[in-house]
């Protein structure tokens, strides 16, 4: 017996990303480009450059978890229709007359549909690397994690992330953090560890994403995304003691700076009442 609920989950999951979450995904991207310093004056004396920081920007993801499972970076360039669409997206974002595509794109409420729109594409992400990297290495969890980890994140620079993907794995900034929630949430469900059908969790992690998205965009705050559950987690792992600081550092507050005054604070903190300097007159 089939209910309006599993309807619903299964048809959502059957949904095609091609063209109109492409589209958002690859406007949300170039977007992030073109935003950075110096992108625009780069893309008109180097368009070829910008180009593909473009095509990195939009297929990064993809790039990563080719490198990890071992096979050709450029497999990307294969997929002709999806490389014309987001070359359209960039030439329009940067070339377009009066700059009109920037100018709607400032608009929060498209800003909040591109967004959520370039969300749902991130589930497709995820459950298509840990699903690719299944069809490698027979129920391998990690490489499974690793795969649809690096497959739902944007990749920027290749060689900014070859030289900081150790610490990014470390330290992961609020995206990072949702996708490897997602990617182990989706490997637990395709080897049958997770009670919960893969057409069901696609919709929940997909509301997640967008909900989180739209609220981060409305409050422009970009550090909240998990800080409830990571203090929740970290005070049931490392208790709820306050950092102790050392007398040496309790010194190293009041050293004076480098022109050998002291800080404001300090200054302030032994002045007398008043805060002003008392001078006795001179007696005739």
């Amino acid at each position: 017996m089939e209910y309006p609920w599993d309807d619903l989950t299964l048809a959502f999951s059957r949904t095609s990303m091609f063209p109109f979450f492409d589209i958002a995904h690859y406007l949300v991207s170039v977007m992030a480009l073109k935003q950075r310093p110096g992108a625009v004056a780069a893309a008109w004396n180097n368009p070829l450059s910008s180009w593909f920081s473009a095509m990195l920007h939009c297929f990064g993801g993809g790039i990563l978890s080719c490198i990890l499972l071992a096979e050709p970076p450029l497999k990307f360039l294969t997929n002709h229709t999806n490389i014309l669409l987001a070359s359209s997206i960039w030439y329009i974002v940067f070339f377009c007359p009066r700059d009109l595509v920037s100018q709607g794109y400032s608009y929060q409420p498209i800003q909040l549909l591109a967004a959520g729109m370039k969300e749902v594409t991130r589930t497709w992400k995820i459950v298509g690397g840990v699903t690719h990297a299944n069809s490698y290495y027979r129920n391998g969890w990690i490489v499974m994690i690793a795969v649809g980890w690096a497959r739902g994140k944007r990749l920027t620079s290749v060689f900014i992330r070859v030289v900081f993907f150790i610490l990014k794995m470390l330290f992961p900034f609020s995206p990072c953090k949702v996708t490897l929630l997602g990617a182990i949430m989706f490997t637990f469900q395709h080897t049958r560890h997770l009670a919960i059908s893969k057409h069901d969790l696609m919709f929940l992690y997909t509301i997640f994403l967008v909900t989180i998205k739209v609220t981060m965009m409305m409050t422009k705050d970009t550090a909240v995304t998990l800080t409830p559950f990571e203090d929740t987690l970290t005070r049931m792992l490392f208790g709820r003691q306050q950092p102790q600081f050392s007398l040496s550092e309790k010194k190293a507050e009041v050293k004076p700076s480098s022109n050998g005054s002291a800080s404001t604070a300090t200054k302030r903190a032994t002045e007398p009442p008043g805060g002003a300097k008392r001078h006795t007159k001179k007696e005739d």
